[in-house]
């Protein structure tokens, strides 16, 4: 009888897809760790997170449900009781479990106790990949020593804002916690390129160029996990996965339902079962995916009751049917301000429905308060182009259609184009079908999209039933 497959589980805070140089990162030497782990494994060019913001998208890779299906849609462990959970599944199978970093945003009920749990305090705030490397080493010998199977979710802090060079001088200095790190690598202004969703000036470059210090660092962590896994003799029989939580925080990414919202870099290497340098370009993948695949792999039946479904077959080479669409959400803030979002692409179209928006409501979050958005809004004062994205940004409107293939920034709305009118049409309609299926609570006010009052009972309900604001 074959031993379980141990699973190490790497994720990364607001790494966009294309920071990663596998994913055609314009910025050379950014991810030289995670490159390789892509040359050893399977990369996925479809792959999304289900909800782009950092404890409902891990609520939702820890669940295999949709966030209004689990009851994880904002900043709150489960308030659904009796949801089976990846890592008790796994525990229960024998698998000893170990978590490194935003242990709160990963464990989706408080009570879970994992057999052994390192949060950012013991981990140089979250951004020492020396701490990250020498706990997984810890991890893993008990695991050897306890002749267990493991499952290790490794969660990086970085890239999340304040980024280096723009952070706090204390956590580098040696005091009551363990100090952070400075970055293998930095990046300059004129070494990077500014995303196309973005108005490109120097503050936003400025900032953009500190991101990047903190995207080469979660890099060093992804390679201290890897030696660690190496080292203790484990590489043959772990699979490895690597995602991000959701895209970047900056305006048009994390928080939102754009495509560079939810894409998210995704890799999988398990020697001997997955062929080197493999790259699917047709398959779309989601988070609520994650459990069944992890649970199919290492031979354990699926709970009932999950939304998504096992991609085995896809890491074998295969192909799989019904993985033409995927749907992602947004509900909640981590200042409970309620923006319900609902978005359904296919290989070329993107459709959204921002239920929120009146003319009037004002869309606040964590992407507003670095140098990016004020950089902008002070150049929309003399630009009529930058004043238009950072109105739609601020207000929004009630459907979004983007031609994802030829406008992966999201920069030009065709909801009422005539030439789109056949294609939107049908995304509305897959749009419905879903929410019906998943009973979605936006179903009423998609359906009376044109009704305000619709629109406006939404809101009282969501902001009722999550405890934040209209």
């Amino acid at each position: 009888m074959k031993p379980k497959p141990n699973i190490l589980l790497v994720t990364a805070d607001d790494m966009n897809w294309d920071a990663v140089g596998a994913y055609g990162c314009p910025v050379a030497g950014t991810t030289p760790n995670i490159d390789q782990l892509a040359e050893d494994g399977i990369r996925f060019h479809r792959a999304h997170v289900t909800i782009a913001v950092c404890q409902p998208s891990r609520s939702t890779l820890m669940t295999g449900r949709y966030p209004h299906r689990n009851g994880g849609e904002g900043f709150f462990h489960l308030r659904r009781p009796n949801i089976p959970i990846l890592p008790d599944v796994l525990r229960t199978s024998s698998y000893r479990t170990g978590i490194l970093g935003k242990v709160g945003h990963s464990t989706p009920y408080a009570q879970f106790q994992w057999d052994m749990m390192r949060d950012a305090n013991d981990l140089g705030h979250g951004r020492s990949p020396r701490l990250y490397g020498d706990y997984a080493t810890t991890f893993l010998k008990a695991a050897k020593d306890a002749d267990q199977p493991f499952f290790l979710m490794l969660n990086s802090h970085d890239p999340h804002r304040p980024f280096y060079g723009n952070d706090r001088p204390e956590w580098y200095e040696e005091g009551d916690l363990p100090a952070a790190e400075i970055p293998s690598r930095t990046f300059s202004p004129g070494e990077v390129t500014t995303p196309g969703f973005l108005a490109d000036l120097p503050d936003v470059k400025l900032e953009v160029s500190e991101y990047y210090n903190s995207v080469r660092r979660c890099d060093d962590t992804v390679g201290a996990a890897l030696q660690a896994l190496r080292e203790a003799g484990c590489e043959e029989n772990t699979i490895v996965v690597f995602l991000s939580d959701n895209g970047m925080a900056f305006p048009f990414a994390k928080t939102n339902c754009y495509l560079n919202s939810t894409r998210t870099p995704w890799i999988m290497r398990w020697p001997d079962r997955i062929r080197p340098g493999s790259l699917d370009t047709e398959h779309f993948i989601s988070g609520i995916d994650m459990m069944p695949t992890l649970l199919d792999a290492a031979g354990l039946d699926a709970p009932p009751g999950m939304d998504g479904r096992s991609f085995l077959p896809l890491l074998k080479g295969r192909s799989q049917r019904g993985r033409d669409l995927v749907f992602t959400q947004f509900h909640q803030t981590a200042a409970k301000r309620n923006y319900p979002m609902r978005c359904v692409q296919n290989r070329r179209l993107g459709y959204i429905f921002n239920p929120w928006s009146d003319g009037v409501r004002v869309f606040r979050n964590e992407s507003q308060q670095g140098r990016t958005m004020q950089a902008m809004r002070a150049a929309a004062e003399n630009d009529p182009w930058v004043a238009g994205r950072v109105n739609l940004f601020l207000y929004r409107v009630t459907e979004e259609l983007y031609d994802f293939e030829r406008d992966p920034n999201a920069r030009h709305n065709l909801i009422d184009n005539v030439d789109s009118m056949d294609d939107l049409q049908v995304l509305r309609k897959e749009m419905e079908q879903w929410m019906e299926a998943t009973e979605d609570p936006a179903l009423t006010a998609f359906r009376g999209r044109e009704s305000r009052a619709s629109l406006d009972r939404l809101m009282e309900e969501t902001a009722g039933r999550l405890g934040g604001e209209s």
